[in-house]
């Protein structure tokens, strides 16, 4: 029972909003510490008991290094931004007069779908796509069209297109490819309800569910533009109506 008060361990301390971090490492060493307490344990004995738990996480931590490694483009990313990239991002973008929000994002979207399905999901995502590079440049795109600044709403609004185009590009790409886990776990449920069907089999039904998905946000983007425009236009029908 008393293995228990690493559950208590972790409600309170997300209660507390402290570090995620901390408070798991915190219930490991109280469950490690807990299992070692038995009638007659020593002092030194419950010592080496939270030793162990530490080096069971430094055991799990150095067999699975190399998964971690993709978590080091995240810091990568911090540096590149502080170092100017979301601005050279929309100075590219700002020498393609014909470039608007919605194209951007409707040649992203292809991009997105083409790539997952091709098994590089990795490419995109909102940390290392999203955030330096396709909002930025979707602003950059969407301040050329309206000669200025944008309204915070329409800022908002383009920065929350750039991420739901990603989702839906990942989406809706991915189970085209075969080796994807979604795939496999539906090969899997299939099969325990009795039914045999091949992954090679969900990935090609998958590819007109793909298409649809394309050619319904892809005119959402079309007309995406014309909502940005309406939004940029609203300060000057203010200030011209003295409001």
């Amino acid at each position: 029972m008393l293995v228990l008060l690493g559950i208590l361990v972790v409600v309170a301390g997300f209660v507390a909003r402290i570090n995620p971090l901390l408070v798991i490492l915190a219930a490991a060493l109280v469950t490690g510490v807990c299992a070692a307490v038995v009638p007659g344990a020593s002092l030194p004995a419950l010592w080496q008991a939270a030793v162990a738990t530490l080096a069971a996480f430094g055991d799990a931590f150095n067999d699975n290094r190399y998964f971690h490694v993709v978590w080091l483009i995240l810091p990568v990313i911090g540096l590149l931004e502080r170092a100017g990239l979301q601005d050279r991002a929309r100075m590219l973008i700002g020498k393609v007069r014909a470039a608007s929000a919605g194209r951007l994002l409707l040649a992203y979207l292809f991009l997105r779908q083409i790539t997952s399905a091709l098994g590089l999901t990795s490419l995109g995502g909102h940390p290392q796509m999203v955030r330096p590079l396709v909002a930025p440049m979707a602003e950059g795109a969407a301040e050329i069209e309206a000669g200025g600044a944008l309204p915070e709403r329409a800022r908002h609004r383009i920065r929350g297109m750039s991420a739901a185009t990603d989702n839906i590009g990942l989406f809706f790409g991915e189970d085209i490819f075969i080796a994807i886990g979604s795939i496999i776990l539906m090969v899997g449920f299939l099969e325990q309800a009795g039914i045999i069907v091949e992954p090679l089999q969900l990935s090609v039904w998958a590819i007109p569910t793909a298409i649809a998905a394309f050619l319904i946000h892809g005119a959402r983007l079309l007309m995406f533009d014309r909502e940005v425009r309406q939004m940029t236009a609203e300060p000057a029908t203010e200030a011209e109506t003295g409001r």
